[in-house]
């Protein structure tokens, strides 16, 4: 069963302005199948036997119709190069798209880095509403648009404890397609597979401990959402039996997981106040997918219930991975704003023509919310009187149950599962 992708419209508009696209994106998020979707031939390497034969001859995986899908093509990191090539002496739009990359290639294989001849598309895991568990009855479209919300929604059968499990279980296609009772065990199983490099070509990977690299998700998820240091990190992995680890080697580690997709930081956003505020610039630490947090410390969605305040920080992130998700289709980023004054908002949505939306995510209950509304209008304030950034399009309290409804102040309150692109 195929599930509909965001993803597919930057593919399809990637095809017609380049040479060939290059979907990346973590393991198993469902780059091949969604690629399949505009090839009209393909070749997967993903046995021995043609691996040998591709780099035996690269250049025989180029040779069909276009769009020729190569998948797995970091097996052989000379398809990289074949590909420019060619694109170099024979350009035409919309001829290759390579997908994979369970490891990423070294860097040091590709001799060209494609720039303007490939382009490269990130897909993640799935939102709720490309899953099917987002009723979509709002759209961050229908916010920038200014468009008054028309509908109130009790939202009464969408519960805490579902949200739990959805942040548990994530966005994994598999997960998402499987049966409720074994989706968690199937997400077990990806998280398991993720640092299994002894047949990996890449020797950057090869020499990485998985240990190791679990160690530093833990403590990245211990820092879910927060503005933590890598300081403050590698002190908390230092403390669990790696007290030798420099700055160095953390660093290289760190590296990894972001070229494997697994964590993905939200940036700061740095409107330009006139004023003597300083903007601080740590990024928060987020994942690509909540449920990585929720294995990396071995929790369950009845642990999510029991500590609503951790459960709070993983709702966040859970929360910022669809944002991203729904601004990326408009062309637009997701970044978060506080300052040296105490002023934070958990997520800006930005376009690229410059309008914005204020978001500020919560369980959900009268008080948060309130607490929300009350930052939401300060930095409306703030950023209205001193800087050069237009008023936000919308402000909004996105909430993990409740109702559906627009404030009198003009604050959108929009549980997760009401919302869309």
């Amino acid at each position: 069963m195929y599930l509909k992708r965001y993803a597919e419209t930057d593919i399809a508009r990637a095809l017609k302005s380049s040479g060939a696209v290059l979907v990346a994106g973590p393991k198993f998020c469902g780059k091949t199948t969604t690629g399949m979707q505009f090839q009209k031939s393909f070749m997967k390497l993903n046995t021995n036997s043609r691996i040998s034969l591709a780099r035996l001859n690269p250049k025989q995986a180029l040779v069909g119709d276009f769009p020729r899908l190569i998948d797995e093509w970091q097996t052989v990191p000379e398809i990289w190069n074949c590909v420019k090539e060619d694109l170099d002496d024979n350009y035409e739009f919309g001829k290759y798209i390579l997908t994979g990359s369970s490891t990423p290639v070294d860097k040091s294989d590709i001799h060209h880095s494609g720039a303007g001849r490939i382009v490269m598309v990130k897909m993640r895991p799935m939102s709720l509403f490309e899953s099917g568990e987002s009723k979509g009855t709002v759209s961050l479209k229908s916010l920038f648009d200014g468009q008054p919300l028309e509908v109130l929604d009790e939202n009464a059968s969408f519960t805490l404890q579902d949200v739990a499990f959805l942040v548990c279980r994530g966005g994994w296609p598999i997960s998402v397609i499987s049966d409720k009772e074994i989706s968690l065990d199937v997400t077990r199983n990806y998280y398991n597979s993720l640092f299994v490099f002894e047949d990996c070509d890449n020797e950057n990977f090869r020499n990485k401990r998985p240990e190791t690299l679990k160690m530093i998700l833990r403590s990245y998820a211990r820092n879910i959402s927060t503005e933590a240091s890598k300081q403050t990190i590698l002190a908390d992995v230092r403390q669990s039996n790696e007290r030798t680890m420099d700055i160095k080697t953390f660093d290289d580690y760190l590296e990894a997981l972001g070229d494997l997709f697994i964590i993905a930081d939200i940036e700061a956003w740095n409107p330009n106040i006139r004023s003597k505020t300083s903007i601080r610039s740590t990024p928060t630490r987020h994942f690509v997918d909540t449920s990585i947090a929720c294995r990396a410390l071995n929790i369950f969605p009845e642990d999510l219930m029991n500590d609503l305040d951790s459960f709070g920080l993983f709702f966040e992130d859970f929360a910022v991975r669809d944002l991203v998700i729904y601004a990326q289709a408009h062309g637009g980023e997701v970044r978060h704003y506080r300052d040296n004054a105490g002023l934070e908002c958990d997520a800006i949505v930005h376009l690229e023509d410059g309008r914005w939306g204020a978001v500020e995510i919560k369980l959900g209950g009268e008080k948060l919310i309130e607490e929300g509304a009350v930052a939401l209008n300060l930095l409306d304030s703030k950023i209205t009187e001193k800087s050069d950034e237009p008023a936000p399009s919308f402000k909004m309290i996105l909430t993990a149950r409740g109702p559906l409804y627009q404030r009198k102040d003009g604050i959108f309150v929009v549980p997760i599962n009401c919302l869309r692109e």
